[in-house]
């Protein structure tokens, strides 16, 4: 019994003593299973060090890449239309056009008329930037082939505070003449432009300069009488233009301006006169005055001008004085004169382009835009008691920004003869 004692005591005391023995085991382990996992995950940090350093070696030569493609290689633009600019900006060129396709029906009086239906502009424009000069290549397929076709052919070069052109361009006279055909009221401008007073003189071969500011330009141009396709003379002109305008905000603009031409016919030159179409294009037309190119004589004009946008109202007026000289007998005097307007009947609202002192379109909407126009157009030779006058009714809806329908009534008045024929027409225009 002693010994049975004995034993168990001693058992329990051996048993005891292993107790702190195995716990020390343990907890060894445990600090060796730690250490491992602290190895582990040390290992994993140097990994992930060496590939965020690769990535970044990546992202370097990535970004050195974009950035050499940037300046290396041509930005290419699609808005509106096509253009390219060279990677260092010394190169740009844009590709543009426009397509106006006209229909046209009279309502016959005296005079004898034809309906029918044209493509009244089919132009095709090339222009941009060559080593900080501009140039312009237009040609118009609805006009003819070759030199025909010549609208805007131009360089051009920033100077003095304003901008040189030489070439084959607008002369600074008239604003509705220097107003877009994309953005002109009408489908045809008044008689105070070339499609009156200056017939068939709207592109002329001279040099130009026009300065602007944000309310005011001032434009001079001395050009030759002919134009690409004409005979060559050596009948030579000038025209000269000032705008101001004293109001001038996002949505209010009030303009004035003033201008002046004078063409000598000099030796060679063709006879000019001043041609109305009173009842519209392809409509009839009468012969208000006419200077012969043997004489030499000189056509002398001054005109003022004024215009507004306020909302969606739009008008404009010019009046022109005009001066024919004549061979023989006292020179004739002409007036011409019109005012027209506009109202957008959804919102629309004419801008102010101060850079040429005219106004473009109303930007259109994503539902379009309306715009209900009218004009009266009148010319007068008092010296040979002549005078035409015109009515003109229409509405224009622009589709989006490249597309516009016309529609226009024209009521013609011809006091020479009593015709009094009335057109109408339609146009769909496309321009980008």
């Amino acid at each position: 019994m002693r010994h049975s004692l004995l034993a168990a005591a001693l058992a329990t005391a051996l048993g005891t003593a292993a107790l702190p023995a195995a716990a020390q085991s343990s907890k060894d382990q445990e600090i060796a299973e730690l250490k491992a996992q602290l190895a582990a995950l040390a290992a994993k940090v140097e990994e992930l060090e060496t590939r965020s350093d690769a990535q970044s070696d990546i992202n370097v030569a990535t970004q050195e890449s974009l950035d050499k493609m940037a300046t290396s290689n041509p930005v290419v633009d699609t808005k509106g239309g096509i253009k390219i600019t060279s990677a260092d900006k010394k190169f740009e060129a844009s590709i543009g056009g426009r397509v106006h396709f006209d229909t046209y029906a009279f309502d016959r009086d005296q005079a004898s008329t034809t309906g029918t239906t044209e493509f009244r502009r089919a132009r095709l424009t090339l222009q941009g930037k060559a080593y900080g000069w501009d140039y312009k290549v237009e040609n118009d397929f609805g006009a003819g082939g070759g030199l025909e076709g010549f609208r805007d052919v131009y360089i051009a070069k920033s100077a003095l505070g304003g901008k040189f052109t030489i070439g084959h361009f607008k002369p600074y006279r008239a604003m509705e003449e220097l107003t877009s055909s994309n953005e002109i009221l009408m489908m045809e401008r008044p008689f105070a432009t070339a499609t009156g007073l200056f017939t068939n003189r709207q592109f002329q071969q001279g040099v130009g300069y026009l300065r602007a500011g944000s309310n005011y330009t001032a434009g001079f141009s001395a050009f030759n009488l002919r134009s690409a396709s004409g005979t060559r003379n050596e009948g030579a002109g000038y025209a000269g233009r000032v705008t101001f305008a004293p109001i001038n905000t996002v949505d209010s603009t009030l303009h004035f301006g003033g201008w002046i031409s004078s063409e000598n016919l000099n030796q060679g030159s063709a006879d000019f006169s001043a041609v109305a179409n009173y009842a519209g294009r392809r409509g009839p037309s009468q012969t208000i005055a006419t200077v012969t190119g043997a004489s030499g004589d000189t056509i002398d004009v001054y005109a003022l001008e004024a215009a507004g946008s306020f909302g969606p109202v739009f008008f404009q007026g010019e009046y022109a004085n005009a001066t024919f000289g004549q061979p023989t007998g006292p020179d004739q005097d002409l007036t011409t004169w019109y005012v027209q307007g506009s109202w957008h009947l959804n919102g629309g609202h004419k801008p102010y382009k101060a850079g040429t002192g005219v106004f473009g379109s109303a930007p259109v909407a994503g539902k379009g835009l309306w715009e209900l126009t009218a004009r009266y157009d009148s010319i007068e030779n008092k010296d040979l008691n002549r005078e035409v006058s015109s009515w003109i009714l229409g509405m224009n809806y622009y589709v989006n920004p490249n597309l516009r329908f016309m529609f226009n009534y024209t009521q013609g008045d011809n006091e020479v003869t009593g015709d009094e024929t009335g057109q109408y027409a339609l146009r769909t225009q496309f321009a980008w």
